[in-house]
């Protein structure tokens, strides 16, 4: 074969796989074109559903409102005629009586007039003491037509003119909703959500986010408030979840569409208190652990490790305190290159840890700067990445040496400390952990 041909058949290899490519990509695009299309015509046929199903209950809400309200003026109208025609009904019972005694009074006095001179003056005689009797004179009161009710309806023909205005304003069709969830960071158990604004002409208020697992059928709340980012908690490793976001308007009561549902999961480990060790007692996911009053514990201070080391470099570690005791200097709350047994406190050589008190210890050494004392609700953070594998000069450090160096970043409050860290080897994780003297209190990691 020449090399001419040999060049030829070359060239229509490459191009045989640059069209396999080629094809495999449209393929791929007509894929996410067949997606697009389901997704408009799915929320389409959604939007249709929820559209019907809200005005029907509008309709049914108002027709129901209205009859309601028909009816308590029907009873009002009802009552004022029954109380005011009972009074009427009554003197017209007593006039017409009056007219019968009066008819009967007429009659009897023709008749004495007109009977026989025998009989005429007993007649006379029994005929003026029964008009005495009925008192002529005397005539019931009828009241006045001003002084009875004239029953009417006062109707605010306006009505009609503001549910108008109102019916002609409720809902709103969008096709993108003005919030979208930005990204999903995997976390130790959890993953952090973050979220942004999409619709420049939308101004938020407040946002809220719900999860759920991929295979539920309902979302639950995770988060409502004015952030842009929250960490999802106790979220099991391995685990599809769907997370979607939606805002209240400033100045609106109804929130926003939900975003698209955006799908994430962890493969990290979540992180766990050790069990088992006394004076510490641990939640059912062994994320909290409380400091005890038990008979062994207390009196006497103990670290608690993690029961791994899950902590790598480039995480953030937090510790959330629930709860406080009674302070005591060699309480902290800090990670470490090893798990230790035997020692009272985190503040030690191949360890890093911030005191109660806010001070902050590397291996074993207490620094000049100082972070805000630490108490309930109080958050602290740990930033750890990697800044050398081999063996750097003593002159880091004015005790010691070492062949590995962390950049660790400290948070508490509104403050954080930068500084490099020590260490004698090379880690691949850490532990984290926790010590305190006396009882009462309590702390969650993730």
């Amino acid at each position: 074969m020449s090399v001419e041909t040999e060049s030829l058949l070359q060239e229509v290899k490459e191009n045989i796989e640059a069209a396999q490519n080629y094809r495999s990509e449209l393929q791929q695009r007509l894929q996410g074109l067949s997606q697009a299309r389901k997704q408009v015509r799915g929320s389409s046929s959604h939007t249709r559903e929820a559209l019907h199903r809200h005005f029907q209950e509008l309709q049914t809400s108002l027709s129901r409102v209205l009859g309601e309200r028909l009816n308590s003026l029907l009873q009002e109208v009802d009552a004022i005629e029954r109380e005011s025609v009972s009074p009427l009904d009554d003197c017209q019972k007593l006039i017409e009586h009056g007219i019968s005694a009066a008819d009967e009074l007429l009659r009897e006095g023709e008749a004495a007039i007109r009977c026989g001179i025998s009989d005429r003056e007993e007649k006379l005689c029994h005929f003026a003491k029964k008009a005495l009797h009925i008192q002529l004179d005397s005539l019931p009161e009828v009241p006045a037509l001003v002084d009875v009710p004239c029953v009417s309806a006062q109707l605010d023909n306006s009505l009609l003119r503001v549910m108008q205005e109102h019916v002609g304003r409720h809902g709103n069709v969008s096709s993108h909703p003005p919030v979208q969830v930005e990204e999903l960071v995997e976390r130790p158990g959890s993953i952090l959500v973050r979220w942004c604004k999409v619709d420049e002409d939308f101004t938020p208020q407040e946002y809220r986010l719900q999860y759920r697992r991929n295979n539920a059928a309902q979302y639950e709340d995770a988060y409502v408030g004015k952030d842009c980012e929250f960490l999802v908690l106790h979220l099991d490793p391995q685990t599809d979840y769907l997370f979607r976001v939606c805002a209240r308007g400033e100045g609106r009561t109804e929130w926003s569409p939900w975003s698209i549902p955006q799908t994430g999961y962890t493969t990290l480990t979540p992180h766990e208190w050790c069990p088992g060790v006394d004076g510490y007692i641990l939640s059912s996911r062994k994320n909290i652990a409380m400091r005890s009053d038990s008979s062994q514990g207390y009196g006497r201070s103990c670290v608690l490790y993690s029961s791994s080391p899950t902590y790598f470099c480039g995480q953030t570690l937090t510790f959330r305190i629930s709860a406080a005791g009674q302070m005591h200097r060699h309480d902290s709350v800090g990670v470490c290159a090893d798990n230790q047994a035997g020692v009272e406190s985190l503040q030690r050589d191949q360890a890093v840890c911030i005191s109660t008190n806010g001070a902050v210890f590397v291996n074993g050494k207490e620094m000049t700067n100082q972070l805000p004392a630490v108490t309930v609700g109080s958050a602290v953070t740990f930033d750890m990445e990697m800044v050398s594998l081999f063996s750097v000069s003593s002159n880091n450090n004015p005790t010691d040496g070492g062949t590995f160096k962390l950049r660790v970043t400290i948070g508490s409050g509104n403050r954080e400390v930068v500084f490099d860290w020590l260490l004698d080897q090379a880690v691949d994780s850490l532990f984290f952990g926790c010590s305190f003297e006396h009882p009462g209190w309590k702390v969650l990691v993730f």
